[in-house]
């Protein structure tokens, strides 16, 4: 019986009938992309993107937290998906119904790279939302548009990114369609996330506890890796295209 981590991964995958990916910060990296910790560099560098990225921070200075964030936009549109996102979406393609993505990342390179089951646990870079709690109206930014302030044309509350802030509730729809995803999936592949944001991080325990097979993909070592079927600390657009391409073919 082989023992080869590369060789063990790619047969459970090519096995699966449900594979589901839960991507971090470092899926990304490749594209260019700082972590959310390293983002305050350059214009904002005096600035703690933690403080930024709270109702807290927005009640206090909503003009800076607007323009923060149309920076981050324009950064993060300007950066091209890496051949871990390709990958992804390439096997989506090759093998419809059998993928479910599961992300932290608001960037929306999956779903640039070609992917379409995407459950974005901590909403989008590229939508505003409504900032009161009794209106759920949407948006999407038009990156072109100079960064203004925006009200709300259903209610007249401000609007705000519609991304996850310290201190939020991840979104219950999708959080249960990733908790239901997690229970029902063969293997659950995950890349580039430090397994230490709760309650994203359980999704792998719940996995784990319904028979799934565990294949970690970061370059640390995580408090994760020892659920982990194979453990690569390698980075996601090294790793992640040899695991799924010999499936991304017809047949």
């Amino acid at each position: 019986m082989t023992t080869d981590p590369l060789t063990i991964a790619r047969e459970k995958i090519g096995c699966a009938d449900l594979l589901v990916t839960f991507s971090g910060a470092g899926l990304s990296t490749e594209s260019g992309i700082p972590t959310f910790r390293d983002a305050s560099t350059g214009l904002w560098a005096n600035y703690d993107p933690a403080k930024l990225a709270s109702q807290e921070g927005f009640q206090a200075d909503r003009r800076l937290v607007i323009e923060w964030y149309g920076s981050r936009r324009k950064m993060i549109a300007e950066a091209p998906p890496n051949p871990a996102h390709i990958a992804i979406a390439d096997f989506e393609t090759w093998h419809p119904g059998r993928i479910v993505n599961i992300t932290q990342n608001i960037d929306g390179l999956l779903q640039r790279a070609g992917a379409s089951s995407v459950l974005e646990l901590h909403g989008t870079l590229f939508e505003d939302r409504c900032n009161s709690p009794h209106c759920s109206h949407r948006q999407p930014v038009d990156l072109d548009e100079e960064v203004v302030l925006v009200d709300c044309p259903r209610c007249g509350a401000p609007m705000r990114p519609a991304v996850v802030w310290f201190g939020e509730m991840l979104p219950q729809d999708v959080w249960r369609q990733s908790d239901q995803a997690c229970r029902r999936c063969d293997v659950l592949l995950v890349i580039g996330t430090s397994g230490a944001v709760y309650p994203a991080a359980g999704l792998v325990d719940v996995a784990k506890a319904h028979g799934a097979s565990v294949i970690i993909v970061n370059p640390e070592p995580t408090p994760l890796d020892h659920l982990a079927d194979a453990v690569f600390h390698e980075p996601a657009a090294r790793i992640v295209p040899g695991l799924l391409e010999d499936h991304n073919a017809a047949g």
